[in-house]
C-alpha cells in the first residue's frame, strides 16, 4: 500500500525531471546551434575580404607590371625617335685613397707600377660589409670608375649638337696620328667611365688594398667585379701593333742624387703615419717604378728648347698645362716621341703629397734630385688607412 503511494508521486516528479532537463537541452543546443551560424557568417564574411583583398593587390600587381611595360616602350620609343639615351641613376659605391696625389704621374694603365697602392673605401650606407663577403678568395678584380678629373665635364650637360666631344684623339704610340676615341683608352669619352684591373693584397670590413692601380687619389668608383682568368683572358686576341709599343715610353735609367735621401727621410716624418709604405726606403722604390716609365705627356716631350721652363706635376708646364696633360693615349703633337735634349728642365713628381723633382736628360736617363712636402694638395678621404693598419696583409 506504502510503496503504492510512491509510486504514484515518483512517477509524476520523474516525469517532471526529463521534461525539464529536455527543455534545457533543447534551449542549450538552440543557443549552440545560433553561435554556430554567427560564427559561421562571420568566417564567411573574413573569407570574402580575404578573397577581395587577393584579388586588389592581383589587380594592383597587375597594374604595376603594365604600368613598367608601357614605361619601358615609351622609353625605348622615345630613344629610337631621338636616338638620345635616358639617363641611368648611378651613384658611387666607394673613393680611392691613392698614392698618386695628381693625375699627372699616375700610370697609364694598370699592373705597369707593381708598388702602385690604392686603399678603396666604400659607402657603408650603400655598401653593407656582407657585400664582401667571398670577395678575398679572388687575387684580382675589375674596378669601374669615374674620370672625375677630366677638365671638360661641362660637356656632359650639354645637347649633343653642342658638346663637340672629339670623335677621333692623338695616341703618343703613333707619334700624334689620329684614332677613334673608341679603340683608345682615352679618359674623354662620351661617358667618362673608366675600367681598369688591380690585384687585391687584403679585404677588411669595408676596405679594398689594392696594388698595381693606375688611380688617381679621389677616384669615385662605380662597381667592382672580381677577375675571371678562365674568362677574362683570352688566349689568341688580337690587337693592332702600335698597341704593343710600350717600349717607346720607357725610359733608359733611373738614379738618386746624392742628396736625395736625406731630403726623403725629412720628408718621411712628416707622411708616415699616413703613408701606405713602410719605410721610405720602400718608398723610393715606388719612385723608381714610377720614373721607370717617361710619365710627361707627348706634347711636353716636344715643346721646344726656347719654350722650356720650370716644369710641375708630373712634366705639366707651369701656367700653360692643366690636368690634361697626362691623358690616356692623348698625343697634342704629332712629332717623334724622344726626349727634351736639355738637364735644364725640371720635373715634378707628386706622390702621396710628396713632391720629387727629377731632370732627364736626351739619353732617356732620369736623375732624381730631391723631395719635399708639397702644399695645397687635399686629401680626398676624411678616413685614411695606412700601413701599420694593414699590418701583416703588406709584408
Amino acid at each position: 500500500m506504502g510503496f503504492d503511494v510512491q509510486s504514484k508521486w515518483l512517477t509524476p516528479m520523474v516525469a517532471l525531471a526529463f521534461a525539464s532537463l529536455s527543455a534545457s537541452t533543447a534551449i542549450s543546443l538552440y543557443f549552440c546551434r545560433k553561435k554556430s551560424k554567427e560564427l559561421e557568417s562571420k568566417v564567411q564574411e573574413l573569407q570574402i575580404s580575404l578573397n577581395s583583398s587577393a584579388q586588389k593587390c592581383s589587380a594592383e600587381r597587375q597594374g604595376r607590371i603594365r604600368a613598367q611595360q608601357a614605361l619601358r616602350k615609351a622609353l625605348a620609343q622615345s630613344q629610337s625617335e631621338n636616338l638620345e639615351q635616358s639617363p641611368y641613376p648611378m651613384t658611387p659605391i666607394g673613393v680611392i685613397q691613392s698614392c698618386f696625389s695628381t693625375r699627372n704621374g699616375t700610370p697609364r694603365q694598370p699592373l705597369l707600377v707593381p708598388l702602385a697602392r690604392a686603399c678603396l673605401f666604400f659607402d657603408s650606407a650603400r655598401v653593407p660589409p656582407a657585400s664582401l663577403e667571398g670577395l678575398a678568395e679572388y687575387t684580382h678584380c675589375w674596378i669601374i670608375y669615374v674620370f672625375h678629373l677630366n677638365t671638360d665635364l661641362e660637356k656632359l650637360w650639354r645637347q649633343p649638337s653642342r658638346s663637340k666631344f672629339k670623335a677621333k684623339v692623338r695616341v703618343p704610340r703613333l707619334k700624334g696620328g689620329r684614332m677613334g676615341v673608341f679603340a683608345t683608352r682615352s679618359p674623354h669619352r662620351p661617358c667618362p667611365i673608366g675600367l681598369t684591373v688591380a690585384k687585391m693584397e687584403a679585404v677588411r670590413r669595408n676596405m679594398i688594398l689594392l696594388s698595381g692601380v693606375d688611380l688617381v687619389d679621389g677616384t669615385p668608383v662605380l662597381d667592382i667585379k672580381p677577375y675571371l682568368p678562365y674568362c677574362d683572358s683570352i688566349q689568341g686576341a688580337a690587337m693592332p701593333e702600335w698597341v704593343t709599343m710600350d717600349n717607346m715610353l720607357a725610359v733608359t735609367s733611373v738614379s738618386f742624387s746624392e742628396g736625395f735621401s736625406s731630403s726623403i727621410a725629412d720628408c718621411w716624418e712628416t707622411v708616415e703615419k699616413k703613408s701606405l709604405y713602410g719605410s721610405w726606403n720602400e718608398f723610393q722604390c715606388l719612385i723608381r717604378q714610377v720614373l721607370s716609365w717617361d710619365i710627361r705627356s707627348v706634347s711636353q716631350r716636344n715643346q721646344t728648347l726656347d719654350s722650356l721652363t720650370t716644369i710641375g706635376n708630373g712634366g705639366a708646364l707651369e701656367g700653360t698645362l692643366g690636368q690634361n696633360s697626362q691623358d690616356k693615349d692623348i698625343c697634342c703633337n704629332e712629332n717623334d716621341m724622344k726626349p727634351l735634349c736639355s738637364e735644364d728642365a725640371i720635373y715634378h713628381l707628386i706622390l702621396e703629397g710628396i713632391d720629387i723633382s727629377y731632370r732627364m736628360n736626351c739619353n732617356g736617363n732620369v736623375v732624381v734630385e730631391k723631395a719635399v712636402v708639397s702644399s695645397g694638395i687635399p686629401s680626398s678621404n676624411r678616413n685614411r688607412c695606412n700601413y701599420s693598419f694593414w699590418g701583416e696583409e703588406l709584408n
